[in-house]
């Protein structure tokens, strides 16, 4: 397996991957592939990863930039990430997600953030302080790697292309 940047003629590929992908997710609202189709056009993907297997696209992982209430520095919002269901539970989603925060520290990002699986994603150290709100999602799920000394704490707002 191959992690690289998106290239020029990756979008179609990555938008149709993150449809099926999301296809059968429960909590899904379908909106994903429009939101990494927004981030692009927006100028707000920072880091978009693919991954490849026999040279074929089967996994996809997008960072973009986020405002935090209480937070100093530039911190980033982790999502969607996109792993085709055939190569689910292959270990894809967490390199991708290993890659992509080594390289926003090399960004000197104050943090990530994310919606999702506490059980999940506390193995990469996210935590859910509780102190950290986004809308009406129940705080557990509401999550932060802080990649200094200072946490993350306030309202999390997303770009527009999130829908916000």
């Amino acid at each position: 397996m191959k992690i690289r940047d998106e290239i020029p003629g990756d979008e179609a590929t990555i938008h149709e991957l993150t449809k099926i992908a999301f296809a059968a997710v429960e909590m899904s609202d379908g909106s994903e592939p429009r939101i990494v189709d927004g981030l692009r056009k927006n100028g707000d993907l920072t880091l978009s990863l693919v991954a490849l297997s026999d040279d074929q696209i089967v996994g996809h992982i997008a960072f973009s930039p986020v405002e935090i209430s209480e937070a100093s520095g530039q911190w980033y919002g982790l999502g969607p990430v996109s792993v085709h269901p055939e190569h689910q539970r292959a270990g894809i989603g967490r390199q991708l997600i290993a890659t992509g925060l080594e390289r926003l520290r090399s960004l000197n990002a104050a943090g990530c953030v994310l919606l999702g699986d506490p059980g999940y994603y506390s193995r990469f150290g996210f935590l859910s302080p509780g102190d950290l709100t986004f809308g009406e999602v129940p705080t557990e799920y509401v999550q932060a790697l802080a990649f200094g000394p200072e946490p993350a704490r306030g309202e999390v707002r997303y770009t527009s292309a999130f829908g916000g």
